[in-house]
């Protein structure tokens, strides 16, 4: 199986400060060829292999987490390197920069898979450096190549849905998001060639798709965590090929059964993109008119009181330095109420007249708001706390969003907040009784900011302004759970 690796060219343009990336295709000892991009990128967003070794072998320790790091950080550090690498894109705020970068990123990602699959296809004779440069010639400018060819090759779906992303200018999270259904498109597509001896050739076709299709393809998500056991040769392959999560330092994922939620998510962001369709009058076809997608569904927001609150972040953790470093990020979140994304990328920038102030990622692609939180003593004192730790630049020294997850359970066992709550069972919707630390998580410090503030007023234009939820938000409605004090003392008046 052909491999491409890239490594970018010591020349710098003068006039932009970008080096182009170059392109190497081999297959063991009997293929090696190299060939230019025409892609550019700035030495900042293209980070090298650490060569974990050898760097040891110096006496240089190189942290686990560690896998890919800038040339000139690895000078700073003395980490031994190797001469490939990756694009990579570590700033989450919307800039042009940004912007250049994560699509220069798309496009190698999108030329690698255009060259691997014109390799399979291709006669191995006929593979060469001419073949390989020609081939990128083909990507980057494919007008050049209609004319010639006896038939104009239809563009494909994932084709459009990259124009489609690249035109609209999503947030992160929402960009990440549709990529995610863009990866089960391609496994479906794969899993029906593979499984129908009579769709041998299967592709999904925007002029072509009928309301079946859409249909069959909602039903392939409900069980594609089985599909995946019981065929497990061809998911073991795409899994490689369109994992279910792509970020810097994690390639793959378990296939999960995923719940209703999930799928009526998944379902949307594929209708908004035939509606774009549409729209841009690539198609007439409409394969969801008829389909009824339904409604997210949720149970009552689960959250801390003030109390349990105020208990957690009193508790002695001193014995587990690593854990205490983790309820104070959530502590300093309970106080805060942001998304864990937003929390991860604060800096000292963030901090104004005891104020935090920033524009939420999620709602950068709807109506981008500015959200203003006045600052608690407890805040600051935590912030002050972990001022200049993190390398980075960052509030806190953070860890993986998940495995964050994970400290948060462990932090609510050790202090004992393990009180029976009632939540909704995201695959079979049912409500069940789990212990509290089961189901905590990042987003329940969001939720008790909410919930904390909406028990006390409830003025959802208020909390907005701080909560960062766009206007006219549902969120709130959730929150319309009187307390059962409140329920009581309001009775009692009839006694």
């Amino acid at each position: 199986m052909a491999t491409i690796e890239l490594r970018l060219s010591s020349k710098i343009q003068k006039e932009t400060g970008r080096s182009e990336v170059l392109l190497r295709l081999y297959q063991g000892s009997k293929l090696n060829l190299r060939a230019k991009t025409g892609i550019f990128v700035s030495p900042a967003h293209f980070e090298y292999y650490i060569n974990r070794k050898e760097t040891q072998l110096h006496g240089v320790k190189v942290p686990d987490k560690a896998i890919t790091v800038t040339k000139e950080d690895a000078v700073k550090n003395h980490f031994i390197i190797f001469d490939r690498g990756e694009i990579t894109v570590r700033n989450r705020i919307e800039t042009d920069d940004k912007k250049f970068h994560d699509a220069a990123k798309g496009r190698i990602d999108a030329m690698k898979k255009f060259i691997l699959e014109a390799y399979d296809n291709e006669s191995k004779d006929l593979i060469n450096s001419d073949w390989l440069q020609g081939m990128i010639d083909r990507f980057n400018h494919p007008e050049k190549y209609q004319a010639k060819e006896e038939q104009v090759k239809e563009r494909s779906v994932f084709d459009l849905m990259e124009e489609y992303l690249s035109k609209k200018e999503f947030s992160y999270d929402h960009t990440k998001s549709f990529r995610s259904v863009m990866r089960s498109f391609a496994r479906y597509e794969a899993y029906i060639r593979y499984t129908d001896k009579y769709r041998r050739g299967f592709n999904f076709k925007v002029d072509t798709v009928t309301r079946k299709d859409i249909e069959d393809f909602r039903e392939y998500l409900k069980k594609e965590y089985l599909y995946a056991k019981e065929y497990p040769k061809l998911y073991g392959k795409l899994m490689q090929d369109y994992p279910v999560e792509i970020t810097v330092k994690h390639k793959t994922a378990k296939l999960v059964e995923r719940g209703d939620n999930t799928i009526i998510k998944q379902m949307k962001r594929l209708k908004a993109f035939f509606f774009w369709l549409i729209e841009k009058e690539y198609t007439k076809n409409r394969p969801f008119d008829g389909i009824k997608i339904g409604s997210e569904v949720y149970g009552s927001p689960v959250y801390i009181t003030i109390a349990e609150r105020d208990t957690i972040a009193n508790y002695d953790l001193s014995a587990y330095p690593d854990l205490e470093i983790q309820r104070d990020i959530f502590i300093f979140q309970c106080l805060v109420g942001c998304r864990v994304g937003d929390l991860m990328r604060f800096t000292e920038g963030n901090i104004s007249g005891g104020f935090l102030q920033y524009i939420p990622n999620k709602t950068h692609d709807e109506k981008p708001i500015t959200a203003r939180v006045p600052l608690l003593d407890k805040a600051k004192e935590l912030i002050e706390r972990y001022r200049g730790r993190d390398k980075r630049g960052r509030l806190f020294p953070f860890i993986a969003p998940q495995n964050y997850n994970y400290a948060i359970k462990e932090v609510f066992a050790k202090c004992g907040i393990t009180r029976d709550v009632i939540v909704r069972n995201p695959t079979t919707g049912e409500e069940e009784i789990k212990p509290l630390n089961e189901v905590a998580s990042s987003h329940m410090a969001r939720r008790t900011f909410v919930g904390g503030l909406y028990s006390k007023v409830q003025d959802p234009s208020l909390i907005s302004k701080m909560s960062g939820h766009v206007e006219g938000s549902k969120a709130f409605v959730r929150y319309r759970k009187i307390d059962d004090d409140l329920l009581k003392s309001v009775v009692s008046l009839i006694d």
